[in-house]
């Protein structure tokens, strides 16, 4: 198989696993150079046993096979490939990204925020589903992985990588902010920067270890002064470093362990003390089971 005709192969595969209703978006997959984002091959590919591997302490850089050589094609299909294999660290699995990328509903000519964008692989999509009328900003507070995808963005005018703390660093106004990291909350500056049907993805994440996390992707849409906030997937991710707080943590492990993660409808940010319609209530935010009002503002 030719090489254009694998990555055409790869884009399809990830359409089906994820269900893919952005065309733009599937289109992205197909012509974003994964290779170009990973360093030179050959490559470290996590084995179905990885995930066992880490939850049983096993040293770092087991649960990874190496390509045989270093040709791009091994790198199109929906697998996870290690971008630091000693700290575990993997461009994450296509079809879990690209499943959380639709629901962010990107469109031609808008503003993205990518916080926690790594080496840039994903950011580069997020850019070529906008299109070169839009702007995306990638925020990475690790400085090796800020400068490699700072390298890798290159090339694209519309995209900037700035190395800092995503849940301090003020992109300005945004339509969709996409968080690659597992935090305990909402931050401020990514709920208020959200312009009028402005879209948020986040992992909210307990703790599992210091470098893991488990628990839900939410997705939360501005209208107007409320948000509307629902659950879509199940994740498990690296924590995103400064969005953590230990107390939340336990909050939400409580939330977590009673369930019904399907009954949130909205995040309110109003002064109220906790009720039964509070699924998970924090400082300056709750998520709710009622229905979003700008009362909740």
């Amino acid at each position: 198989m030719e090489l254009e005709d694998a990555r055409r192969f790869y884009a399809e595969e990830v359409r089906a696993v994820a269900n893919l209703q952005n065309e733009a978006l599937a289109d992205a997959f197909a012509r974003v150079r994964r290779e170009d984002y990973l360093g030179p091959g050959p490559w470290q590919i996590a084995t179905p046993d990885s995930w066992q591997d880490r939850t049983q302490g096993s040293p770092a850089g087991e649960g990874y096979r190496t390509t045989p050589d270093a040709d791009p094609r091994h790198l199109y299909h929906n697998v996870l490939v290690a971008i630091d294999a000693a700290r575990r660290l993997n461009n994450g699995q296509p079809a879990s990204l690209a499943t959380w990328l639709d629901a962010l509903e990107l469109r031609r000519g808008e503003r993205v925020v990518h916080v926690g964008c790594g080496v840039g692989y994903y950011t580069a999509i997020i850019a070529e589903t906008v299109g070169p009328e839009g702007h995306v900003t990638g925020v990475e507070l690790d400085p090796e992985l800020a400068a490699r995808a700072r390298a890798n963005l290159a090339h694209l005018r519309h995209v900037e990588v700035i190395e800092a703390d995503g849940g301090e660093y003020d992109a300005g106004a945004a339509d969709a902010v996409f968080v690659n990291a597992g935090a305990t909350h909402p931050r401020a500056v990514w709920l208020e920067r959200l312009n009028e049907g402005g879209r948020l993805i986040l992992p909210l994440t307990i703790a599992k270890s210091q470098d893991e996390g488990g628990g839900g992707m939410l997705k939360l849409m501005r209208e107007g002064d409320a948000y509307e906030a629902r659950f879509i997937s199940p994740v498990s991710i690296f924590p995103c470093v400064g969005s953590r707080d230990e107390e939340l943590n336990r909050r939400l492990r409580e939330a977590m362990m009673r369930g019904n993660f399907a009954s949130v409808r909205s995040l309110r940010r109003d002064a109220h003390e906790p009720a039964a319609d509070c699924w998970f209530h924090g400082e300056g935010f709750c998520l709710s089971q009622l229905q979003p009002t700008p009362e909740q503002v």
